[in-house]
Parts: C-alpha cells; structure tokens; sequence
C-alpha cells in the first residue's frame, strides 16, 4: 500500500529463454534509509504462476534504497531437470545457469511505487523500471 510517507515496489519475471513467466524463484527484499546505513531485511516472497510477487513486504518509512535479490539458480537447476528427464540423451555437462542469484538496488522516493521488472535467462538478465 502506497502512502505519502512510504514507497512501495513490485516485480515480476519474464523468462525469455522460453517466452514465459518464470514460476517459483524466491525473492528476498532489503531496505536502507541512505546509502551509508545498513540494509535491514524485510522478508520475501516467490514468483507465482505469471512470475509476479504479489505480497512482497511494505517499506517502512524513510527508505531510500530497495535491494531485490532474486535466487534465479534453482528455478533454472529445475528447468534443466525437467529437461533432461524428457530427453537424457542432451545432457549437458555445465552449469544450469551463470548468474546464480540476481541482485538489483535502485533508489526510491517517498510515495512512488516502483514496479521493477527481471527478464531473465541461464546467461543474462535486464531489468527497468516498469509501470
């Protein structure tokens, strides 16, 4: 909930190695109110079935920085899983994906509500600032 005295943020997950939300990859979030102090943890949530996380915690008053991170190296372990059961003769040797968690800090201003978006796959990732 947005009020004049909080920011707020939302996400979701496009996995563009397949066109399609990336369902289950847990996302931690983190504030600070200024870039000296420490991050305080929040709490977290999952990307559901459209890869949004609808219950990510509020941010509590002064925040001034936001940190998502996003544990992407599970949801591409099980990816690759799934895929080898259908077709074991494509095994491949490395890794299931390279970047194995996605950390994005942004600033925000009170009252604003920041929709950050992850297109994502096993050897890249882009995010922007969304509406």
């Amino acid at each position: 909930m947005s009020t004049t005295a909080s920011a707020s943020v939302s996400t979701h997950i496009l996995d563009t190695s397949a066109g399609r939300p990336a369902e289950g990859v847990a996302v931690r979030l983190a504030a600070r109110p200024g870039r000296d102090a420490d991050w305080q943890a929040l709490g977290g949530s999952a990307t559901d079935a459209d890869g949004r996380c609808k219950d990510l915690p509020a941010l509590p008053e002064g925040t001034t920085h936001v940190r998502l991170d996003f544990a992407v190296e599970p949801y591409f372990e099980k990816k690759q899983a799934d895929a080898q059961q259908d077709a074991p003769a494509n095994r491949d040797s490395g890794p299931a994906v390279f970047f194995p968690e996605v950390a994005i800090t942004f600033a925000v201003v009170p009252g604003e509500h920041y929709h950050v978006p992850l297109l994502l796959n096993p050897f890249g990732y882009s995010v922007y600032r969304g509406s």
